[in-house]
């Protein structure tokens, strides 16, 4: 008998810094509050010679930079954020910083303290501007959830969810397949299917959201909704270890080995060195080789 791993979601210890936001953009002065998206920004001036508009370089956003030097060394970056926290005389000056600082925490696995990080910077925001906090919520969330504060971890979500008016349904989409995460690892399983169910009609463009729900299905024995779920997470990313390692899981439970071997042998082969190959080539060795045809006697 194949020994399945049992379903869990595991939270991504870099997903907090995967949400991260970018420069300002505004041209004339750097915001204290999280950006949700990156941009590059290009100032004009009049020109002297030519009376007309000249380029001038981009502008250097302050939480790029701090990002950038804890990329290039992580204690650099940690005394860069402290330096500009010490700068700000009010809570809403150190949001960016305080952000930059629970990024670089939770790069590192400093979970505890990048939580508090995001919430010195959510304290930073006006209510008036709540919608600006989203991603710190979610940022929030993500480190509790790694830190194993799954029951906290469900509050912040629930809490970026509560935030109607949040422009981003895309984003909305991904903080709801956390809130599954956190309900799943509660035991929460009826919740966690609501939740993916909404994930999914907000970011049908996510395969994380399509793989999770498929996961969940297959831990329920609703095999065709599993089947489903996971051919649709492959559409939309075929080389990932992750959905091919679930897929074979699915297949085999479904009574297709053969299928189940060919996306387990492809999980190896597209990604050798990952946790998913080692995973997949155990439950190859588990099935065994494909049965041989007994030789026909001559007639």
């Amino acid at each position: 008998m194949i020994m399945f791993a049992p379903l869990l979601f595991l939270a991504d210890p870099h997903a907090a810094s995967a949400m991260q936001v970018g420069p300002n953009p505004s041209q004339r002065q750097e915001s204290t509050l999280p950006i949700p998206h990156r941009r590059t920004i290009i100032e004009t001036a009049p020109s002297a010679e030519a009376g007309g508009p000249e380029r001038k370089p981009a502008t250097t956003d302050r939480l790029a930079d701090c990002l950038g030097r804890a990329q290039r060394d992580s204690a650099a970056g940690i005394a860069f954020a402290r330096g500009w926290l010490a700068e700000g005389a009010t809570p809403e000056a150190r949001v960016r910083a305080n952000q930059c600082l629970g990024l670089i925490q939770s790069d590192l696995g400093d979970f505890g303290n990048a939580e508090r990080s995001f919430t010195d910077a959510l304290q930073g925001i006006p209510e008036a501007q709540k919608v600006a906090g989203v991603p710190l919520l979610a940022m929030a969330g993500n480190a509790a959830l790694a830190g194993g504060a799954a029951a906290r971890a469900l509050d912040w979500f629930d809490k970026a969810l509560a935030v109607t008016d949040y422009p981003d349904t895309v984003a909305r989409g991904g903080i709801s397949i956390d809130r599954a995460r956190a309900l799943v690892t509660l035991a929460r399983f009826g919740e966690a299917r609501s939740a993916l169910d909404l994930a999914t009609r907000l970011a049908p463009a996510n395969a994380e959201g399509w793989l999770l729900s498929a996961t969940l299905a297959r831990r329920e024995m609703d095999l065709a909704r599993a089947q489903k779920d996971v051919e649709t997470a492959a559409g939309l990313d075929p080389r990932d270890p992750a959905i091919g390692l679930e897929a074979g899981v699915v297949a085999v439970l479904s009574g297709h080995d053969d299928a189940a071997r060919k996306s387990w042998a492809s999980v190896v082969q597209i990604a050798p060195n990952s946790a998913e190959a080692k995973t997949a080539q155990g439950y190859l060795e588990q099935l065994g080789a494909p049965p041989t045809s007994a030789p026909q006697p001559p007639r």
